[in-house]
């Protein structure tokens, strides 16, 4: 089960991989436990959100399978075209309880957003949450019919869609529920701090010192 690229990356190899995973004799807490897939590397600017907010929550990227990091909870990507690629689709939905996945973030853009509602249908019952990459995607992401449920966010909100996995893994562990709830507490309190500052400082030093503070951050980020 090669971890990179292998000397033909055909679909075949890849379905030949996603297959053989799933027959794997591994324990659930070796597998991935969100899966993040996408139907073209460019969709991957929008759903770098998913990715940040799962690492603000302690997850580490898997990129073995056989072999994960030292993290208890990890997430796998891969990018699965619904149109160009609908044989590795199927074979990523279908191996998706065997493979140990637990949950499913599908993004996909364009009017024809297929992915995230396709991949619901296939690895029903685990599931999905669908992110919109573009405004004129959300209506396909959600066009699910009565009886084949999907769970979407509003068009680019990646973030939002990583959040809401966590949420519902963290029913079974109250590791995952903790660290929610730090989140939370540490977004509650940042607003706080904002509104003692720009009350007690005034709004011009306030927008100076936010100015600054990004500039900061712009500068250290090129370097």
């Amino acid at each position: 089960m090669p971890a990179h690229t292998p000397d033909e990356p055909t679909t075949q190899a890849l379905r030949d991989r996603l297959y053989s995973q799933a027959e794997a004799d591994v324990t659930q807490t070796q597998t991935p436990d969100i899966g993040i897939i996408m139907g073209s590397d460019s969709d991957l600017d929008t759903m770098i959100g998913a990715h940040e907010a799962l690492e603000q929550l302690g997850f580490d990227e898997q990129t073995e399978f056989i072999t994960p990091p030292d993290a208890r909870f990890t997430y796998e990507t891969y990018v699965v075209s619904a149109h160009r690629t609908p044989q590795v689709l199927y074979a990523y939905g279908e191996t998706a309880t065997d493979r140990g996945i637990d949950i499913i973030i599908a993004g996909a853009g364009g009017k024809s957003a297929d992915l995230p509602n396709m991949t619901a249908s296939i690895a029903y019952p685990v599931p999905v949450i669908g992110v919109p990459v573009q405004e004129k995607s959300v209506d396909s992401v959600i066009g699910m019919p009565t009886g084949a449920p999907i769970v979407a966010v509003d068009a680019g909100k990646s973030h939002n869609a990583a959040l809401s996995a966590v949420q519902v893994l963290s029913r079974e562990h109250d590791a995952l529920k903790t660290r929610l709830e730090e989140y939370h507490t540490k977004l509650t309190t940042d607003v706080a701090a904002d509104s003692f500052r720009v009350h007690d400082g005034g709004v011009e030093t306030f927008r100076a010192d936010r100015d600054d503070e990004g500039s900061d951050s712009s500068t250290t980020e090129n370097h």
